[in-house]
């Protein structure tokens, strides 16, 4: 059987990729240090699939793993490294910055020494930050960015291009890695727009689970700056497909992977109160420094190459995501 190693298993988007590949018959391994992951997110999985096929170590992806805590590996060998682990909410930003610098760059290589030992698959979690606020609309995967370096967005900003630029070096299998000459990393780079859904943290900042619970408890749904920054949201599942397809392909270029409908983040926030009762007053508060004016994918690459296109309307996914925290707010 197909064996893969996902980083960040636990967490949001890391949780929702584990369950993906177990139902699409891969043997997985989830590593996460549980930062801002949760057991919780993988414990129904864990039960249905068994120790057989989907194991779970708690461990910090910057220090050395001895392969003896992978068993799997031993029976499967390693078919792929889907490297998801990092925190990517504003609130982390300040409040774990160097953890993030870390997972994308010790994180990273540990990762890619992983996959070139096995000859593994490599498939990097890179983001729509990488084009900082940009100058060019939609954004296309050749588009370079508008990146602030010292901004309070750098340590994931940059972190992520860092990531990017590593793995590409590796994929073109110049220099030497650890003193010796190596194979090209078979690699792909998925660029990740605004994705929501079940799973996300109440309490990670960002727009949809903030709006969620301000709503469900009847408080002001507050918007930063006057809400005519546009986003484009994605519902997990869809991103979690065109992830899965991304990988299975032999593409080396990155790929946006990300719901090209954009909306204002006022006209979202309408859309959110409706869903969850309409109850709540709208609050502007500040705008949150270096926070991109506009950000939309460009998906032709998804689209012709993968055959990918995301299928969960906003209703819809929200509605799902609504559900998701009003029963964790009842628990």
């Amino acid at each position: 059987m197909k064996h893969v190693l996902i980083t960040g298993g636990s967490g949001f988007i890391g949780s929702h990729l584990c369950e993906l590949f177990l139902e699409r018959g891969y043997v997985v391994t989830a590593v996460d240090n549980l930062v801002t992951g949760s057991e919780k997110n993988i414990a129904a999985a864990l039960k249905e699939y068994g120790p057989e096929r989907f194991q779970f170590l708690k461990a910090d992806i910057c220090e050395p793993i001895a392969e003896a805590a992978l068993p799997l590996i031993a029976q499967h060998g390693l078919h792929g490294v889907l490297h998801f682990a990092c925190p990517a909410s504003p609130v982390d930003f300040d409040r774990i910055p160097f953890e993030i610098l870390a997972v994308d760059s010790l994180g990273t290589m540990r990762t890619v020494d992983l996959a070139i030992k096995y000859s593994a698959r490599y498939l990097l979690a890179s983001t729509s930050e990488v084009y900082g606020d940009p100058l060019v609309h939609p954004q296309t995967e050749s588009y370079f960015g508008n990146v602030n370096p010292i901004g309070p967005r750098a340590c994931y900003d940059e972190a992520k291009r860092f990531a990017e630029a590593y793995v590409s070096t590796a994929a073109r299998g110049v220099g030497k890695l650890g003193g010796k000459s190596y194979p090209p990393l078979n690699s792909g780079i998925v660029r990740i727009f605004n994705t929501y859904g079940p799973r996300m943290r109440p309490d990670d900042g960002r727009i949809v689970p903030e709006l969620c619970m301000q709503a469900l408890e009847g408080r002001a749904l507050t918007v930063h700056g006057n809400g005519l920054q546009t986003r484009s949201f994605c519902y997990v599942t869809d991103l979690c497909d065109g992830i899965f397809r991304l990988f299975e392909s032999d593409l080396r270029d990155p790929v946006n992977i990300g719901n090209p409908v954009e909306r204002t983040v006022l006209e979202f926030t309408e859309t959110l109160n409706k869903l969850a009762g309409g109850r709540s007053p709208i609050k502007h508060l500040p705008a949150r420094e270096d926070d991109p004016r506009r950000r939309c994918p460009e998906i032709t690459r998804a689209r012709s190459l993968l055959g990918w296109d995301p299928g969960v309307d906003l209703q819809e996914g929200l509605a799902r995501t609504i559900e998701y925290f009003r029963e964790y707010a009842a628990k």
